[in-house]
């Protein structure tokens, strides 16, 4: 009896069952067996609403990196970057008058973008599936293992 395959059965590797059939396939981990697309459309929600509505409420003080420019006369020689006059420049949106309705309509579309790139970049470095050619070539057994002495 071969251990190896009892060990595996289930798995889906020895047992020729497909992904589908084995139980906890398609959920994220540890999120009580909710969908990963679940997951991911709520954090695509959560992160909407923060950057629409909640970044209004962020503080305007500067942080650490521009107090200390400032403190250290550092400011004084900066200058306008290339995309200072950009539609989205300064976490507002040009031609938006009102202060709440701009800084999160820019949030918003800071949150499209990003989720735009991000999804692109892993839509090109995802893992595809092997030519159809390539599988059935890989599967079938090769000269040195017919050779090798039956025990």
């Amino acid at each position: 009896m071969d251990t190896n395959a009892n060990a595996n059965a289930g798995v889906g590797t020895d047992a020729g069952t497909d992904a589908d059939t084995v139980v906890g396939a398609g959920t994220a981990a540890g999120n009580g067996g909710r969908s990963a697309r679940t997951l991911w459309v709520v954090g695509v929600v959560l992160a909407l609403v923060l950057a629409g509505f909640v970044s209004f409420y962020a503080s305007s003080s500067p942080d650490g990196l521009e107090k200390v420019a400032a403190d250290h006369g550092i400011d004084e020689k900066a200058e306008e970057h290339a995309l200072g006059n950009s539609p989205l420049a300064d976490y507002r949106t040009e031609d938006v008058d009102d202060a709440r309705l701009s800084g999160g309509l820019a949030g918003v579309v800071g949150v499209g973008a990003t989720l735009a790139v991000g999804t692109g970049v892993f839509w090109l470095v995802r893992r595809r599936p092997a030519a159809p050619a390539a599988r059935n070539a890989s599967s079938a057994p090769t000269p040195a293992a017919d050779a090798r002495p039956k025990v």
